[in-house]
């Protein structure tokens, strides 16, 4: 049976009808996402349609009073839809380009979420420590994905959600998602697929004024808690097969060393260097 389109989505013909369905949950309409409430109804419907098997912990570490800068594993589109079961009112972070989807941008634009440029650097970084303030001041929680891109699980950390926590005396609140590439893996590919098992697992969030000097050993115990057997399998990146993503900035962990030195032996080779980790680091590609 063959693979029909709908618009960025790929499906099995045999899913033709049932993806029909699902994409008209998933593209939400400007009045579902003005309240955190409608918000969480879309998700859970959206769920519903996927067929999503999702095991969900940790929830009860989570403050509802309090605000966060949520700092979850990214894999793809599909962490908003678990993400939403946070107690909390949510405001993410977002690279400029998917504010120019049809789509998504409307949605973007309309539940003022935040967009960023990376390559603005230090004039990027202050306005998205306005942003940030500003998300708190309304009784807001910031989410910012540290890794940056959907890679994979061997992308690193990078400092940006981290220094906000710090300068803005919040708590970091770290959030470990596995399985939600195999939702739809764009831009790897646009397949829809339903049914797949998926995990979040909330760990004890980082208390105040640790973020930074507390990021190497929460970011290795987030992987290892990722990639256990206990967790819906993790993306993983292979660059010869995924492409190394030359206009995007990125670096590989050092836990993952094969991965690190496939990438800086192609970097050399092409004459690109490493990446400097400057202050909009982490608010990266998505």
């Amino acid at each position: 049976m063959g693979f029909y389109r709908i618009g960025r989505f790929e499906v099995e013909g045999r899913d033709l009808a049932r993806t029909a369905v699902a994409v008209s949950t998933l593209i939400p309409t400007s009045t579902l996402l003005r309240s955190q409430k409608s918000a969480r109804r879309w998700a859970s419907a959206a769920r519903r349609q996927l067929g999503i098997d999702e095991d969900i912990s940790g929830l009860e570490l989570v403050d509802p009073d309090e605000q966060y800068v949520v700092a979850p594993l990214h894999e793809g589109f599909a962490d908003v839809l678990l993400l939403a079961h946070l107690p909390l009112d949510l405001r993410f972070v977002v690279r400029d380009e998917l504010f120019e989807w049809t789509w998504l941008g409307r949605s973007l634009k309309v539940t003022n979420q935040i967009m960023v440029r990376p390559e603005g650097r230090v004039a990027g970084y202050r306005q998205l420590l306005a942003d940030a303030e500003s998300t708190f001041n309304r009784g807001q929680s910031l989410v910012v994905f540290p890794q940056g891109s959907i890679l994979g699980i061997e992308a690193a950390f990078r400092h940006g959600p981290f220094r906000i926590a710090d300068r803005l005396a919040k708590r970091v609140l770290p959030v470990v998602i596995t399985g939600t590439h195999r939702v739809w893996e764009h831009p790897y590919t646009n397949r829809l697929r339903f049914g797949q098992p998926v995990s979040m697992k909330v760990l004890d969030p980082l208390p105040v004024g640790a973020a930074v000097a507390g990021m190497g050993e929460i970011e290795h115990t987030m992987k290892r808690v990722a990639l256990s057997p206990k967790m819906a399998p993790a993306r993983r990146f292979d660059p010869e097969r995924d492409g190394y993503w030359d206009d995007y900035s990125y670096e590989i962990d050092s836990a993952f060393p094969e991965v690190a030195e496939l990438v800086a032996r192609h970097r050399l080779a092409v004459g690109r260097e490493s990446e400097i980790d400057t202050p909009m680091d982490g608010v990266g590609p998505t």
